[in-house]
C-alpha cells in the first residue's frame, strides 16, 4: 500500500511540473515582440521613432544571448557605435531564453509612451513559464537579469539625442513653390524634422549614404520635373484593381485620418518598420531558426530599419520637396487626390524606398535569396495574406506602390532604392567583419 500511494505521488508531481519543452521559447519570441508592435500602433508612433523602439527593445535581448553563446552569436559591442559591454551579475542560474523575451518586453515598458500596457505581457509570460513547468525561482533569476540588461540599455538610449528632439526650435514649412508644405485633409506638422541628430547604430553619420540630387523643381511643362509630375497624375487616374491593392498593402500609415463632412476619423496602423519586423518574424519562424539565431536576425534588421531611417530622414529635411500632391493641385489638377493619404513630411527620398531596401539586402546576407514567404502582417487591418518570392520581391513591390498611391516621384523611389542598398550593404559588410555569418544556405 506504502509502494502505491508513493508510486501516486511521484505521478501527481510529475503532471503538476511537467518537464518544459526548449522549443517553447522559441515559440514565445514572435507574439513577444508582436506585443511591443501593437503599444506603439496604439500610441501611433511615428515611423523612425518605431525603428528606434524596435532597436533597443532587441539590443538587450541580443547581449543576453551573445553572452551566454558568444560563440554563435556576435555580441553588439563589436559593431554598434560607442556600445558599452553589458554586464549582468548574479548568484544563481538563470534561463537566458527568458531572460532575453523579458528584457524585450521590459525595455518595451521603460521606453514606450505607453510602456505600462506591456505589464500584463509580462505578467502572461510568467503565467505560462509556470504552467511549462519552470520553477519559480529560475524565473525570479531571469526577470532579475532581464531588468538589470534592460536598464542599461536604457542608458545608451539616452545618450542617442533623442531627449533633445522637444528642445530644438520648433520647425517652420518654407512657403515658396518648390518646398514641401502640409498636405490635406489634416495639414499636419512636419514629423521629426531633426531626426538626422540621432545617434545611428551601425553606419558612421547620418550623411554616409546622402542620394543623388532630387530633379530640379520647374513648374514649365516641358521640364522633367513637370514629367514626373504628370506620371503620378496619369497612373493616379488610371490604376489597376493590382495597383490599388499593392499600394493599400503597403500604405503603412500611423497617421492615416479619413473625413466625412466637419468628422474626421482617424485609424491607427503599423509603420514600415513594424511591417518588416512581422515579415521577419514570420521567416524566422517559417525556417525554424533557434532561438538565438532569431533573435540575432530580429536585432540585426531593427537596427538596419533605424540606421535607413536615419539615412532616410536627414535627406528629407535636406532636399525638403515639395509633395506630388501639392505640385498637381497647383500646376495641373486642383481637385485631384491622391489614393493614398500623403504623410506629413518632405518627398524626397522614399523612406519605404530606403528602408525596406536596406532590409531586403540584410535579410538575404543572412538568410539567403529566394527565400519565399506568405506575409499576412496586413491582416489586422483587413487586407489578405501577400505571397512573395524573395525578400528583395517585397522590397521592390513596397518602393513602386509609393507611386501607385501617389505620394512619391519616381526618382524618389529610384534613388531610395539605391540609397537603401547602399546602406544595406554597408551594414552587411560590418557585421560581416563583426563575425556575424550568414546562417542558411542561399536559396534554401
Amino acid at each position: 500500500m506504502k509502494k502505491l500511494l508513493g508510486l501516486w505521488l511521484l505521478w501527481q508531481v510529475s503532471v503538476a511540473k511537467p518537464t518544459p519543452k526548449a522549443s517553447e521559447l522559441t515559440n514565445r519570441l514572435q507574439p513577444t515582440i508582436f506585443a511591443t508592435t501593437m503599444v506603439m500602433i496604439h500610441d501611433v508612433v511615428n515611423p523612425p521613432a518605431a525603428s528606434r523602439f524596435y532597436t533597443y527593445c532587441l539590443l538587450g535581448a541580443h547581449e543576453i544571448v551573445a553572452q551566454q553563446h558568444p560563440e554563435q552569436v556576435v555580441s553588439a559591442q563589436r559593431f554598434v557605435q560607442q556600445w558599452k559591454p553589458i554586464t549582468i551579475s548574479t548568484s544563481g542560474q538563470y534561463n537566458y531564453q527568458i531572460a532575453a523575451l523579458y528584457c524585450i518586453l521590459e525595455t518595451g515598458r521603460l521606453i514606450l509612451p505607453s510602456g505600462y500596457m506591456l505589464e500584463e505581457e509580462q505578467q502572461k509570460l510568467i503565467a505560462s513559464l509556470q504552467k511549462a513547468g519552470y520553477g519559480q525561482a529560475q524565473i525570479d533569476l531571469s526577470v532579475g537579469v532581464a531588468q538589470q540588461v534592460a536598464q542599461q540599455v536604457m542608458q545608451r538610449a539616452a545618450s542617442d539625442n533623442y531627449s533633445k528632439l522637444s528642445t530644438r526650435l520648433r520647425y517652420r514649412p518654407v512657403k515658396d513653390d518648390a518646398h514641401w508644405y502640409p498636405t490635406p485633409p489634416a495639414y499636419i506638422e512636419a514629423i521629426e524634422p531633426n531626426w538626422r541628430t540621432i545617434k545611428p547604430m551601425l553606419i558612421d553619420s547620418c550623411s554616409q549614404f546622402k542620394p543623388v540630387l532630387p530633379v530640379t523643381f520647374s513648374k514649365d511643362s516641358t521640364s522633367r520635373f513637370y514629367k514626373l509630375a504628370r506620371e503620378v497624375y496619369t497612373i493616379g487616374n488610371t490604376l489597376t484593381p493590382d495597383q490599388r491593392f499593392i499600394a493599400s498593402y503597403w500604405d503603412c500609415n500611423p497617421f492615416a485620418i479619413n473625413t466625412s463632412g466637419h468628422m474626421s476619423i482617424g485609424f491607427k496602423k503599423i509603420s514600415p518598420g513594424g511591417h518588416w519586423m512581422n515579415i521577419t518574424n514570420l521567416v524566422t519562424d517559417q525556417l525554424k531558426l533557434s532561438f538565438d539565431q532569431a533573435i540575432e536576425v530580429e536585432s540585426l534588421v531593427a537596427m538596419t530599419l533605424m540606421d535607413a531611417f536615419i539615412s532616410c530622414w536627414d535627406e528629407k529635411y535636406r532636399s525638403n520637396r515639395i509633395r506630388p500632391e501639392t505640385y498637381i493641385n497647383r500646376y495641373i489638377s486642383p481637385r485631384w487626390q491622391p489614393l493614398l493619404q500623403t504623410p506629413p513630411f518632405p518627398e524626397y527620398t522614399s523612406g519605404h524606398s530606403v528602408i525596406s531596401t536596406a532590409v531586403a539586402e540584410v535579410l538575404t546576407f543572412l538568410l539567403g535569396d529566394n527565400i519565399g514567404f506568405t506575409d499576412n502582417t496586413e491582416v489586422i487591418f483587413d487586407l489578405p495574406e501577400r505571397k512573395f518570392s524573395s525578400f528583395r520581391q517585397a522590397a521592390s513591390e513596397a518602393a513602386i506602390s509609393r507611386l501607385y498611391g501617389g505620394i512619391h516621384f519616381r526618382d524618389a523611389i529610384e534613388d531610395g532604392q539605391k540609397q537603401g542598398k547602399a546602406l544595406g550593404n554597408f551594414v552587411i559588410d560590418r557585421i560581416r567583419k563583426a563575425g556575424v555569418r550568414p546562417l542558411l544556405t542561399a536559396g534554401r
